[in-house]
């Protein structure tokens, strides 16, 4: 699968019933291997929703620690990946409606201004190319940070993260006629801010 950043993701390796079973018991075995399972995507989730890798973090630790708390409940016969997405979602949301947010989102990092880590930038046999790639990704990025947060969470859902309007909608809380209707007009917005790199 291709993100919209442009590099391969692997897919997570599968969790089989028994391994969903010891997580219920929290077998420290089976819980390193839903960390394993489910880690990558959940951090790339976090922070594209924050743009901050300290507030990703915070939120990855806080994810965890309620998937532990709820892993008697854990339904064995289906992937827990969805689940943790969700909990991982409603972190950030309520992360950035926190003050803490809005303060943090006010300074910047001096090493990383963009608080991007550098995983926008694509790796290309030619300078000049892989410069305007990473440009262009840059000027992606920055409209999706620009949306409002209800149609931002929408894009980053849908297409870094490659769930449908149904899974979108339980994780947000609305309807999937809502979903839809908010990822229309955040395309709408993306198509108008940047209309100049994809005329």
């Amino acid at each position: 699968m291709q993100d919209p950043s442009g590099s391969s993701r692997r897919p997570p390796p599968d969790l089989s019933r028994e391994t969903l079973l010891a997580v219920r018991r929290r077998d420290p075995e089976a819980l390193a291997a839903l960390f394993e399972h489910s880690f990558d995507r959940l951090y790339g989730l976090a922070q594209r929703m924050l743009g901050d890798r300290a507030a990703a973090e915070d939120v990855m630790q806080e994810t965890y620690l309620r998937m532990h708390r709820a892993a008697a409940t854990i339904d064995v016969e289906r992937d827990p990946l969805p689940w943790l997405k969700s909990i991982t979602a409603n972190l950030c949301r309520d992360h950035r409606r926190s003050f803490a947010a809005k303060v943090a989102s006010r300074s910047e990092d001096v090493d990383d201004p963009a608080g991007r880590g550098g995983n926008l930038a694509g790796v290309g046999p030619d300078p000049e190319e892989h410069t305007l790639t990473a440009a262009r990704e840059a000027r992606v990025q920055a409209a999706v940070d620009a949306l409002p947060e209800q149609l931002r969470e929408v894009v980053i859902l849908k297409d870094y993260e490659g769930l449908d309007h149904v899974a979108i909608a339980g994780i947000v809380g609305t309807s999937h006629a809502a979903v839809r209707k908010r990822y229309s007009r955040a395309l709408e917005q993306l198509g108008e801010a940047l209309k100049d790199v994809w005329p």
